[in-house]
């Protein structure tokens, strides 16, 4: 008999106001039940709640007013990156659209991280990239070596800050990595990226850049399959 799993009145309380957010139940610009009220509904202390409120003021989900209720913001414009940490935990309930605008913003972001690095530690990319024959068709395999591929990039850009973004990506990752990997198609891409790589790296072409953009916009129609396909088998 499997025992229950305990109960975390934060986490419990972080939960139910973010998927009530996401889900539409409160809106941008509604405002939330008072406190006495809303901490009864959820069922936590109100010292919890008010708690949690103040984490997630400060991620930029809800503005509190003093004497007044609290009102929820348009998290899309006000919202930091620590919201976007939070965010990626409720992969059931993000936006439409939320995972392909990531990954657009991927694209931006990593293909000149990855020119930074692969110049600043050839040998460690060189290493790296050496493992990849390792993976044979095992998709949380995959999941695991392209996070810390992009891991090394980050930390080998020679900029401190792109580990500090890159690391609220993390969880929402390693989902979202499990279903790309979990078709040929995308084990097949990466195959071919890693290969390009470490050609690249070993022959001096200094263009890690255009590699790494080249995958990263393939992968965001590789998405758009899995999600078509993920639709079809749940429907």
């Amino acid at each position: 008999m499997k025992s229950k799993k305990p109960f975390h009145p934060a986490r419990h309380t972080e939960y139910r106001l973010v998927t009530s957010i996401l889900d539409g139940t409160y809106p941008p610009g509604s405002s939330l039940p008072n406190e006495r009220s809303f901490a009864k509904q959820i069922g936590v202390t109100r010292p919890t709640l008010r708690e949690t409120l103040q984490r997630l003021a400060a991620e930029g989900w809800v503005t509190i007013r003093h004497g007044k209720s609290t009102v929820v913001n348009d998290y899309w414009k006000e919202g930091g990156l620590g919201l976007l940490s939070s965010l990626a935990k409720y992969g059931e309930s993000l936006p439409n659209g939320f995972i392909t605008r990531l990954l657009e913003f991927r694209v931006v972001l990593i293909p000149p991280i990855a020119r930074l690095a692969i110049a600043s530690s050839p040998g460690v990319f060189r290493e790296y990239l050496n493992l990849f024959s390792n993976l044979g068709d095992d998709a949380p395999a995959f999941a695991d070596y392209d996070w810390n591929l992009q891991i090394l990039f980050v930390r080998h850009s020679g900029n401190p800050i792109y580990p500090l973004i890159l690391n609220d990506f993390s969880s929402i990752f390693k989902v979202m990595a499990l279903r790309y990997f979990s078709l040929e198609e995308g084990r097949e891409s990466s195959r071919d990226y890693y290969l390009q790589l470490l050609r690249s790296i070993e022959q001096e072409k200094g263009d890690a850049e255009q590699i790494v953009r080249s995958v990263l916009e393939k992968s965001i129609n590789i998405w758009k399959n899995v999600s078509k396909y993920n639709k079809q088998v749940e429907g």
